[in-house]
């Protein structure tokens, strides 16, 4: 700090006040990351956690006590350990108590503690009880044993341990969440098996990689059934850097007709995944759904009931699309940033993971045996010379009796210590006369064997890693169980495309003179019949399916597309294609098709010029349309005709001066846009008055069906022999009284 910092004003120090904030908020930051959001290494717990604990033990509230208010826990966990909020450290201690949340509980809750539908549902703290779980005592079990540091609390008028001699690698088996300053943590929970043997594994074998490791620890395990879908490589690499993600799909099965869904990602709320599936079926987005149903109960914690609208439905299908969709499939953060042996925060791999543990343990075994070998060594000291006075207890009795200041002379007379004198002398004298020289020799035996096998366990590391894995084992024999989040190779889930979701149905798409369009059901309907607007009427109309796209050419020839089931029903007048689409200013819209993506149509325009393009090329995704037949001046966009064999269907067109033509669809190009080649003469000195009046594609088992005001002559495929020429031809005249011909129908 420079002089100007340490100067004063009436005593107070000054600072700059950027020096001051930084300052600040680094204390600040230091204290998140390491007293409050990040979990220790050694036994897996944030502070907070470990006090809950702690001051539990503390209650006597083991596991095979009577369980006691949980505002007396946290009671003396924010009074003493914790000064904090106590909603915050009774939200601690429930999450504790939720088998839901929690792989391996550590606080056995008696009450209302939430469920998996609403975690945070949990009774007020005055009324729930809470006790440990026998795993929480694995935490504390050698807390007695000179295991531990003990520090100060937040007022220092007691002493709490700085971390738990965990038995267990808590860290990995319940996993945490936690957002500090600049840096957040999410460890997954794990197998207490499979965690255990990669231990023991990593004893055996300290040079094992990752990959040796991962043969062991499988992938993360939750509290829930459901499917952890994410590939074998991609959780090896997350062990191998410390971060990824994991991804869990909900389980489910057919009962009948219905879909049932038996179990939900981890932290997924039935009802959220209800109201997300009700959301799309009430916007007429799932029509594949007819109900759902929420059957969950005791007995059964998961339970919805998806019933289809038919039993054709692809349940597969239909699942897939809702994994895609909804939170039945989840992806969580893997981020194993830890404090570590070193007081630093880390991301860490698993195996410096398990290593940094195992170290841990190994100085908590050392430390409990060290502690262990002081008490047998004190112990065996005051018995060697309880022994002393044993031999000689008249003498003993009669310093005692005799001597103002017995202590020195019994110490000078038989060589104790003073440990042994005062042991002696604050023996009562009953128990002295009780004693048997037999009792304190057999006691001295058994302890100086169990020195023995003290010390030899101490000075080998062979032994010490052998008691290591031995008591892993026992304690995963006695708290492991089977895997719950199977480990499943699934496909990506694709959510389903609005035209696959939406039931195939014949439709009839009408335009009016005016522009306004609409969509009626089935094409047995009579497009002339409908009702209109006043002053409006048809202009012109195409049948397709639901599922299919409606393309629409306007008077400049550009082209303009959407799906037929968004068009509007038919009960009303429908809605303008100006609201849907953008056309030049002046143009109006002409014509409707509809089709597949690879059928054919023939364009064309009435100056008697025209292609063959595929349906596709006339779709467009932009509201401005795209160019598709280019007009030449006073030329008209005439109604699309379907091909549905180009090398034997048969083209006719016919002019307003009854010409009809016929050829085969096959002399017309097929192009994706353009103007097109010339289907029919006509002279030049016509071209002002006449001009083509429809064209129209014949199959060889069709007919045409020729209109002229309200008469109709019909022309079979062998009828139109005599109209047939060669393309660009001028065709042939059509009989007197035919020749104002109004359009063209193929039946």
């Amino acid at each position: 700090m420079t002089e100007s910092v340490r100067t004063t004003f009436h005593g107070f120090e000054q600072l700059p006040l950027r020096e001051f904030a930084e300052r600040a908020y680094l204390d600040y930051s230091m204290y998140v990351v390491l007293d409050r959001a990040l979990p220790f290494i050694g036994d897996g717990l944030k502070p907070v956690q470990r006090r809950i604990v702690y001051a539990m033990s503390e209650l006597g509230l083991g596991a095979a006590a009577k369980p006691k208010k949980s505002a007396r826990t946290v009671g003396d966990v924010i009074g003493k350990y914790h000064p904090h909020g106590d909603s915050a450290c009774y939200e601690a201690l429930v999450l504790m108590a939720q088998p839901f949340s929690y792989r391996y509980p550590l606080i056995d809750g008696q009450g209302n503690f939430g469920s998996s539908d609403d975690p945070k549902s949990f009774a007020a703290m005055r009324y729930t009880e809470s006790k440990m779980t026998p795993i929480a005592e694995m935490l504390l079990a050698e807390l007695g044993h000179g295991t531990v540091d003990w520090t100060d609390n937040f007022d220092g008028t007691m002493q709490e341990p700085s971390w738990l001699p965990a038995r267990l690698p808590h860290l990995l088996l319940n996993g945490t969440t936690g957002i500090a300053v600049g840096m957040a943590t999410d460890v997954p929970p794990h197998n207490l098996g499979e965690v255990v043997s990669a231990c023991v594994r990593l004893l055996e074998d300290p040079d094992a990689s990752v990959r040796d490791l991962c043969e062991h620890v499988r992938g993360p395990d939750y509290p829930t059934t459901a499917e952890i879908i994410t590939p074998a490589a991609d959780l090896l690499a997350m062990y191998e850097t410390g971060h990824g993600s994991v991804r869990a799909r909900a389980t489910f099965e057919k009962e009948h007709s219905n879909i049932v869904i038996t179990a939900l990602p981890h932290q997924v709320s039935p009802s959220k995944v209800i109201e997300q599936i009700a959301a799309q079926m009430r916007a007429k987005k799932l029509p594949w759904l007819e109900d759902i149903r929420d059957e969950s109960d005791h007995a059964n914690p998961v339970r919805v009931v998806l019933i289809p609208r038919s039993n054709r439905v692809d349940a597969e299908q239909l699942m897939g699309h809702l994994f895609a969709t909804t939170d039945l499939e989840r992806s969580y953060r893997v981020n194993l940033n830890v404090i570590g042996l070193d007081g630093r925060p880390q991301v860490k791999n698993l195996k410096m993971l398990l290593s940094e543990w195992l170290q841990f343990r190994t100085t908590t075994v050392t430390r409990r045996l060290t502690h262990r070998l002081e008490k047998v060594d004190r112990r065996l000291h005051l018995l060697e010379g309880l022994l002393v006075a044993f031999l000689n207890l008249d003498e003993v009795i009669h310093i005692i009796r005799t001597e103002d200041e017995p202590r020195g002379v019994l110490q000078a007379r038989f060589a104790l210590s003073d440990e042994q004198v005062d042991y002696i002398l604050e023996t009562r004298l009953r128990q002295l006369a009780r004693l048997e020289e037999m009792k304190i020799r057999g006691e001295q035996a058994e302890l100086e064997s169990e020195r023995d096998g003290l010390m030899s366990t101490l000075a080998s590391p062979a032994k010490l890693k052998k008691l290591l894995k031995d008591e892993l084992l026992a304690d995963a024999r006695k708290f492991g169980d089977a895997r719950r989040s199977p480990l499943v190779v699934r496909g990506s889930a694709q959510a389903l495309a609005e035209t696959d979701l939406v039931p195939s149905e014949p439709v009839t798409i009408v335009i009016s003179e005016k522009g306004w369009v609409r969509a009626a059901k089935g094409h047995d309907v009579d497009p002339a019949a409908m009702n209109y607007r006043e002053g409006d009427s048809l202009l012109a109309f195409a049948r397709g399916r639901s599922t299919q796209q409606v393309a629409f050419l306007d008077s400049t020839g550009r082209s303009y597309s959407t799906v037929a089931h968004s068009l509007p029903s038919a009960r009303g007048n429908g809605e303008p294609l100006t609201g849907r689409f953008s056309p030049a200013a002046g143009a109006s819209f002409q014509t409707v098709v509809s089709g597949e993506a690879d059928a054919r149509f023939v364009i064309s325009s009435s100056h008697g010029y025209g292609f063959v393009t595929r349906f596709e090329n006339l779709t467009s995704r932009q509201k401005a349309g795209k160019a598709m037949l280019s007009l030449s001046p006073g030329s008209t966009v005439l109604q699309p005709a379907g091909v549905r064999d180009p090398q034997t269907d048969c083209l006719v067109v016919v002019t307003s001066a009854g010409h009809l033509l016929a050829f085969p669809v096959a002399e017309l190009p097929e192009l994706d846009k353009g103007k097109g080649n010339k289907i029919i003469e006509i002279p030049k000195a016509k071209r002002g008055t006449e001009q083509v009046v429809a064209v129209a594609v014949v199959p060889p088992a069709g007919s045409l069906l020729v209109r002229s005001g309200a008469r109709t002559m019909t022309l079979t495929f062998k009828d139109l022999d005599a109209y047939i020429g060669a393309r660009a031809s001028r065709g042939g005249l059509l009989p007197r009284g035919w020749q104002k011909v109004e359009g063209l129908t193929v039946e």
